[in-house]
């Protein structure tokens, strides 16, 4: 398809909308909210623990060709997660 400009599609203007404010709530009057030690605790027990020292080794076995691929180790987690899925699904 030929694109040419033997239609003339103008454009409409646009005119700003006034900003209404339904209340003229400040920062002040906002309310706040505060976790308790026990959310606080939960939120970083999500977060795995990073070994450094670790991946520093394996970015340098992987760029040196000395990493090795364990797929059976790989199918075995493949598989236990599978299974602690279908578990939890089966209790919900």
């Amino acid at each position: 398809m030929k694109i040419d400009s033997k239609y003339n599609l103008g454009t409409t203007p646009v005119t700003p909308r006034p900003v209404t404010r339904g209340s003229q709530e400040t920062a002040s009057t906002a309310e706040s909210v505060s976790l308790s030690q026990l959310a606080g605790a939960l939120q970083g027990a999500e977060k795995p623990p990073v070994n450094a020292a670790r991946i520093q080794e394996i970015k340098e076995a992987i760029s040196q060709g000395r990493f090795k691929i364990n797929p059976e180790a790989i199918a075995d987690g493949l598989i236990q997660s599978a299974r602690d899925l279908l578990d939890s699904q089966r209790k919900a």
